[in-house]
């Protein structure tokens, strides 16, 4: 199971390598670069299942991934 992800901004494409929890999904995160707010898209548990370059720890194992 991975907890590293690289979250990619939609709104100016800044990437931020982040730490993720293995037990609980984030529900918003701040662009340290536009300081836009960002929310979890439609069907996905956080933001790192929308802009992050790996699912959250939670959304792999229930995907059975190791």
């Amino acid at each position: 199971m991975s907890q590293i992800t690289t979250l990619t901004c939609p709104m100016c494409e800044h990437t931020a390598t982040e730490v993720m929890p293995t037990d609980q999904c984030i529900y918003y995160y701040q662009c340290m670069e536009c300081g836009s707010l960002l929310t979890p898209e439609p069907g996905d548990c956080c933001v790192f299942c929308s802009y992050g370059s790996n699912a959250c720890p939670p959304a792999q194992a229930r995907s059975g991934r190791p």
